[in-house]
């Protein structure tokens, strides 16, 4: 009789995990305006669990030197993970242009995103209090540079007439795909990469020879401090061959400064990969995106 009772509770744990481990279904919610700026109405796509209330949810910022890119690029992120049960919402965000700079415009329609779901959280069937961030290059910076500086004065100030303006804006992750840390070494190394379109400096509107200030001000790693230590995890991702955004000045620099003040931070490296791969589908054999993926669920499923 035991043994018959060990056996059924055996076959109920089994059928429990199988049932868990099933795939969701997606719904997908296009063109959702979450904030206008300045005349500019910025919207988002969200990619949603079916039948799992108040989700886990991260906001997603695309790369493109913040002058080129598209939400789009989570297109394959999104439904990925809403069938593993974490929804996402990927935003636009306002992009330089060679007449405007968009700094710190941009960083404040980031802040804007995670404001409007955490004030819309049951409406969109997300947790309010399980949000975080996930960006590529440009979008990696955005993130890392709201979740560790989003209250700053810098950050703050403007825009106080949004309609979320007063919710809080902190997350509890972060995943980066070969970010830009350092605005000062990204210019750098600029100068031999792409010495004919210094996207740091058109970005934010100065030189560091004119403003030293506004690239450290501008920069992630400035905030790897102590006392943010408790407030987000970090992922960073990135390949050994990223000849755009150098690893050992960015990612690694910035990982050995996020472990300096006690954060939790872990990387994935993937030998062999450049850039520009965080947007290509993820479920191909052989794909960097497939490498990751195990190692992202975990890193957020620990995390939320």
């Amino acid at each position: 009789m035991e043994r018959l009772l060990g056996l059924l509770a055996l076959a109920s744990i089994c059928m429990t995990y199988q049932i868990k481990a099933q795939p969701y279904g997606v719904t997908t919610q296009a063109g959702i305006t979450y904030v206008e700026h300045d005349g500019v109405k910025l919207a988002g796509d969200l990619y949603r669990p079916n039948g799992l209330d108040q989700a886990p949810v991260l906001v997603a910022v695309h790369g493109g030197g913040w002058q080129n890119g598209a939400r789009t690029f989570y297109q394959y992120w999104g439904p990925y993970l809403a069938r593993n049960g974490i929804a996402l919402f990927a935003i636009s965000y306002r992009l330089s242009k060679a007449d405007a700079k968009t700094y710190p415009g941009a960083v404040y329609d980031v802040k804007a995103g995670i404001q409007f779901v955490r004030a819309k959280a049951t409406e969109l069937g997300v947790d309010p209090d399980r949000i975080g961030l996930i960006g590529d290059s440009a979008g990696a910076h955005l993130v890392s540079l709201v979740a560790l500086a989003g209250g700053e004065p810098l950050f703050s100030s403007e825009y106080r007439n949004d309609p979320h303006a007063a919710t809080p804006a902190g997350v509890k992750a972060v995943v980066g795909f070969y970010g830009v840390y350092d605005m000062q070494a990204q210019w750098t190394h600029d100068q031999i990469a792409r010495p004919r379109d210094p996207i740091t400096e058109k970005f934010l509107g100065v030189s560091p020879m004119q403003s030293r200030r506004t690239y450290f001000d501008a920069s992630p790693l400035s905030y790897a401090t102590i006392d943010k230590k408790d407030r987000t995890r970090f992922l960073l991702i990135y390949g050994t061959n990223d000849d755009i955004v150098d690893p050992q000045t960015q990612s690694e620099a910035f990982l050995t400064a996020l472990k300096q003040a006690s954060f939790f931070a872990r990387a994935a490296v993937v030998p062999g990969a450049g850039h520009f791969w965080a947007s290509d589908p993820i479920e191909e054999a052989g794909s960097h995106g497939a490498k990751v993926a195990p190692q992202m669920l975990r890193f957020l499923r620990d995390g939320f």
